[in-house]
């Protein structure tokens, strides 16, 4: 959270006059008047409903007033906002959060998303290198998934060489059922409904030569293989998995990037009901942050774990 906006909250004094008060009586901060500002994402997204049911367990498990709830267009609109103190907690893609640390840090690494390469099932297309010259939905503008769609066109040569579309899951899946497009870039939790709803209909394409220059690229990446299981697939399909970051500014004050850090996992529960991508939600990854560090008040957090 931005200094400048913490420091002319009354909540903030609450919480230094709480340390003193833990130390003695054993009490826990007090967060009463603590205003949070949430970069979530498009209204309906992943990051949106994780937002959403995380502003309800702070606001109950804090005694803190319910977090603002900022509709964004995704991960690169998300680390601006907290960049520019407008906003105070962001929903951020691993890959995005490498390009700029400076004056940030990580509550936890959350949900990972998997890369999706989505084509229709009469489709005569078999390896990404095949989509040059078509129409490609390469996700709405300033969003993750447009972050990661340049860098798989740049590693496989079609930059300029496809007809990119600014689409999102929602309007890029009827639009490739109706020919309109060729293939759907999507990044985000295994399964995805929208694409579950549409197995019979579409192909998931193999970037297995992909896999090592984009790694080399960003060692964020990871290679992963989407089961059959996951949409009634004919083989595996090998992909990436792409790490999501909470990320704040390292400004906030330790003890509020801990009770936060304590309510997310405390509300894992119903995290996981809200959307199936938090079920990888776990302490054990979660303070796998790297190139962010963990912020000290989460550091705190995962160490008294141990104790």
């Amino acid at each position: 959270m931005a200094r400048s906006t913490l420091m002319r909250r009354p909540g903030v004094l609450a919480v230094v006059i709480a340390v003193a008060c833990a130390l003695v009586a054993g009490c826990g901060p007090d967060l009463s008047g603590t205003h949070v500002r949430i970069a979530a994402g498009l209204n309906g997204g992943v990051y949106d409903k994780l937002a959403e049911a995380l502003a309800d367990a702070w606001a109950a498990q804090l005694g803190a007033e319910r977090p603002e709830i900022q509709e964004t267009q995704g991960s690169p609109d998300n680390i601006g906002r907290v960049r520019a103190g407008k906003a105070d907690v962001a929903f951020v893609a691993a890959d995005v959060a490498t390009e700029k640390t400076a004056g940030l840090a990580a509550l936890a690494r959350v949900h990972d998303d998997y890369l999706h390469v989505v084509v229709r099932a009469d489709s005569t297309i078999t390896s990404f290198a095949q989509l040059r010259g078509l129409k490609v939905a390469i996700g709405s503008p300033d969003s993750g998934v447009e972050f990661l769609s340049k860098q798989l066109l740049e590693v496989s040569g079609l930059t300029g060489a496809v007809d990119r579309r600014n689409l999102g899951l929602t309007e890029a899946l009827p639009a490739l059922e109706n020919r309109q497009i060729d293939a759907v870039i999507w990044s985000g939790g295994l399964p995805t409904p929208s694409i579950t709803e549409r197995a019979s209909k579409v192909r998931l394409l193999d970037i297995t030569d992909l896999a090592d220059d984009l790694r080399a690229r960003n060692p964020v990446y990871r290679t992963a293989t989407i089961p059959v299981t996951a949409y009634h697939l004919q083989a595996p399909v090998t992909t990436l998995v792409l790490p999501n970051f909470l990320v704040v500014p390292a400004s906030m004050p330790d003890d509020l990037a801990e009770a936060l850090v304590r309510g997310l996992f405390d509300a894992r529960g119903e995290l996981v009901k809200a959307a199936g991508a938090a079920l990888s939600i776990d302490v054990h990854p979660a303070i796998e942050t790297s190139p962010l560090p963990l912020h000290p008040g989460a550091l705190r957090y995962f160490r008294s774990l141990k104790n």
